[in-house]
Parts: structure tokens; C-alpha cells; sequence
């Protein structure tokens, strides 16, 4: 546990993430070919994929789904955490290489990130956390900000004769999970109530974010574009459920939010 990233070694943190697919096996090859995660096991129309022998995304397919209305309640993106700033480097020299189309880029003070859309409408985040010992806490809340990534820089950061990209270094996870929902203030009350998170930071009314064991955020809940959302159809694509870890084995648990999201919590 000792050579993950700190987003790991909280009581909870993130573990997997499941999303419901119209089309598994092509979500599946844009999240190896593009993101880069590797496959490592196949049950009927369910599609694993991670990083080394870590599970970290889960993909069910189900081609009778509808497509999600990105105004509803469900995923924001799934943030995959990489070990170092040298591997996001690797990450950008791969997408410059492919010509992959990244949604934005941003030094968030905590962290530096790289966001791109999957093939089904699902947000993605490709990071790397700056240490946490120059995280600034204004008392119980971190200080984030959303400032334009300096890219060469992080490309610089890239140790000489390191290997090109070919794929999620051993040690990644999925730091945080950020969530479309109907009221962030239901959601922060949710959290901290029902699941036991500290709240880290907000942006005005419309995001939380929140963790556990200092970490400047697992989740995330935001109403950027779904204000007053009501719960979650059944029968969409996008978010099938998210699956913390527990340390405290008695902490397992299985739970919805307000919005219908299922929240898995294994010890």
C-alpha cells in the first residue's frame, strides 16, 4: 500500500467504478487504445479493465440501454490518478502522438489534470496529485482552483530515459469520483451523513467536494448542469455504481444516494 498514492492510504477511498455500455467492447477499446487501461478479464457482456492486475473500471454492456441525458443526476467523470507528474508527461506525449481530443487542461493546485470524453458521453480525468505536504488547508478546507496547466512543464517532468506510454503504470487507481447531482447541499449532507466523508471545499453553491483521511477529494457532486435533477432512470448508459474501500472491514456497506447512485463500500 506503501507505493500507491496518498488518495489510497485514507479509511475509504475509491476502488472501481462500474458504467452500464450500449457497447462494452467498443467502450472497451477506447479505454485500452486511448486512455490506456488493459483488460484483464471478460464474464458474458461485463468487461474489466485496469491497471497491472488492479481492477478499476468495470464495463456491463447491455445494447437495449438508452442513452443518458447529461442534464440528469449520474457520472461527472471518473479520475484516474497516476503515480507521477513524469507519467502524466508520458500520458501527454501519447495524446500529442495519436491526436487524441482532451476537453481541457488545468493546474488545480492540489493536482494537474487532463480531461477527454469517452464514446458514450462518460467524463473522464487523467491526473497526477502534487504532494500533499504543499497542499494549503485554510483550517479544514484545502485550497483548489481551476488554472491553465502549464503542459510543457509537466512534459519536462518526464525523467530522462523513461520508456514511452504504453499504458497505466502498475501503481495507478482511481483517485476521485465526481458526480452530476440534482443539489450539491443534499449531496454534502448525504455524504457526511450516510457514508462518514469530511467536507474539503466548495465552489459556491454548485460543487462539493469531499474525502476522508485528508485527502483533497474521493467525490465530488456538482450541479453545473443538472440543477434540480430528480433520480436516476434505470434502463440509461453511464453510471452503474461506484465501489469504495474500506480499511475497517465492519465499515462494508451497499447504499443509494438521493439520485439513485449506487455506492458499494467493501472492506
Amino acid at each position: 500500500m506503501s507505493d500507491l498514492p496518498f488518495a489510497a492510504n485514507a479509511p475509504v477511498s475509491v476502488s472501481r467504478v462500474g458504467l452500464r455500455a450500449r457497447d462494452a467492447a467498443k467502450l472497451a477499446d477506447f479505454y485500452q487504445k486511448v486512455v490506456g487501461l488493459r483488460q484483464l478479464s471478460r464474464d458474458g457482456s461485463a468487461i474489466t479493465l485496469g491497471a497491472g492486475e488492479r481492477p478499476l473500471l468495470v464495463l456491463e454492456g447491455d445494447t437495449a440501454l438508452k442513452q443518458e441525458d447529461p442534464r440528469s443526476a449520474g457520472l461527472f467523470h471518473t479520475a484516474f490518478l497516476l503515480p507521477s507528474r513524469g507519467d502524466l508527461g508520458r500520458w501527454i506525449n501519447h495524446a500529442i502522438a495519436k491526436q487524441i481530443p482532451v476537453d481541457g487542461a488545468s493546474d488545480h493546485l492540489v493536482s494537474e489534470a487532463l480531461y477527454l470524453t469517452d464514446p458514450e458521453g462518460n467524463g473522464i480525468e487523467i491526473y497526477t496529485d502534487r504532494p500533499a505536504k504543499d497542499w494549503k488547508w485554510n483550517g479544514s478546507q484545502v485550497e483548489m482552483a481551476t488554472h491553465r496547466m502549464d503542459i510543457e512543464g509537466v512534459r519536462n517532468s518526464i525523467p530522462a530515459g523513461a520508456p514511452e506510454w504504453d499504458g497505466f503504470p502498475d501503481n495507478s487507481i482511481v483517485g476521485h469520483v465526481h458526480l452530476r447531482v440534482g443539489d450539491p447541499q443534499t449531496a454534502e449532507d448525504w455524504w457526511r451523513g450516510e457514508m462518514g466523508f469530511d467536507t474539503v471545499a466548495h465552489y459556491g453553491r454548485d460543487a462539493v467536494f469531499l474525502s476522508t483521511g485528508g485527502y483533497h477529494h474521493h467525490i465530488g457532486a456538482n450541479s453545473w448542469q443538472s440543477r434540480g435533477a430528480g433520480p436516476r432512470q434505470p434502463d440509461t448508459t453511464g453510471l452503474g455504481w461506484v465501489e469504495l474501500s474500506a480499511k475497517n472491514a465492519a465499515a462494508a456497506k451497499q447504499a443509494s444516494d438521493p439520485w439513485g447512485n449506487a455506492i458499494r463500500v467493501v472492506g
